[in-house]
């Protein structure tokens, strides 16, 4: 008995310290200037008030751009969507080949391939400015979507194949005598009970591609740029006395969507996450 609540107060204490800063963006956010500069971090707004929120999400200006972070909300998505579903997409296939479909030095391909998740982003940014100009691609929007599949499909791959190890091989093998085919074993037999692992690899591209500033900043500019990146320009571009309401309100709305989708999901990756860590 006394274990338990050593457990759960401990864990109680941990998600306090965790949640501050949280709470003190959120309640900061409410108060105004007056109130913000007067002291007191960690009191409750005396007139609480979503006038920075409203200005954050439709009126402040991000460079020449007057239009509040929804337009930068729309970019964000149009990049992250894409690269999502695609590395997941392929993250799928290969870990698919790499269990079920073996050949002579697979191993090795795999270590390739999972050096890439290794790969600094800093080390890679000339290389893929080059690779992104011979290929021609110029557009702000598609040259992230190209960046952040080709990043995210060494992380898909390794859940994917770890995964498909517990996958019975006799039912592809069966499949493959009754005259199931790559594509139709694949869509028919393993993408269907892929579930667990799909919400895992979705969930942790997703908060990756939402949160990026380097790419961002690197790839895109003005009215182009990321969510991430039009929050750094709104923090850093100040005149007059510091916008910490508006500020704080910008922060929340910008990491909103992630932090959504691990309240709505947080469950569910956690189970895919260790769906794949025995073989049974």
């Amino acid at each position: 008995m006394i274990s338990r609540i050593l457990i759960y107060a401990s864990l109680i204490v941990l998600a306090v310290i965790f949640l501050l800063p949280l709470w003190v963006l959120i309640i900061t956010s409410l108060k105004d200037l007056d109130e913000i500069y007067a002291g007191g971090i960690m009191d409750l707004p005396q007139n609480p008030s979503l006038q920075a929120w409203a200005r954050a999400w439709g009126t402040v200006c991000v460079g020449l751009n007057c239009t509040g972070l929804k337009a930068f909300y729309a970019n964000t998505f149009m990049m992250a969507i894409p690269s999502v579903f695609l590395s997941t997409f392929f993250g799928a296939i290969l870990g698919y080949i790499l269990i079920k479909w073996r050949f002579k030095n697979s191993e090795l391909v795999f270590g390739l391939i999972l050096f890439g998740a290794f790969m600094p982003f800093q080390a890679i940014l000339i290389p893929v400015s080059q690779t992104l100009s011979y290929m021609g691609v110029r557009d702000p929007v598609l040259s992230l979507i190209i960046i952040h599949t080709t990043y995210g499909i060494p992380f898909t791959t390794l859940f994917f194949r770890n995964y498909y190890v517990t996958f019975p091989d006799e039912l592809v093998n069966a499949a493959l005598i009754d005259g199931a085919g790559f594509f139709r074993i694949f869509f028919k037999i393993l993408l269907p009970v892929s579930t667990p692992i799909i919400v895992v690899a979705v969930i942790f591209q997703f908060t990756g591609i939402w949160n990026d500033f380097l790419f961002g900043v690197s790839f895109a500019s003005g009215k182009d740029v990321p969510v991430t990146v039009a929050l750094n320009n709104i923090v850093n571009v100040t005149t007059g006395r510091k916008q910490y309401d508006l500020d704080m309100a910008a922060a929340v709305l910008a990491a909103l969507p992630t932090l959504l989708v691990y309240i709505v999901a947080g469950k569910y990756f956690l189970r895919g996450l260790t769906a794949g860590s025995v073989k049974g």
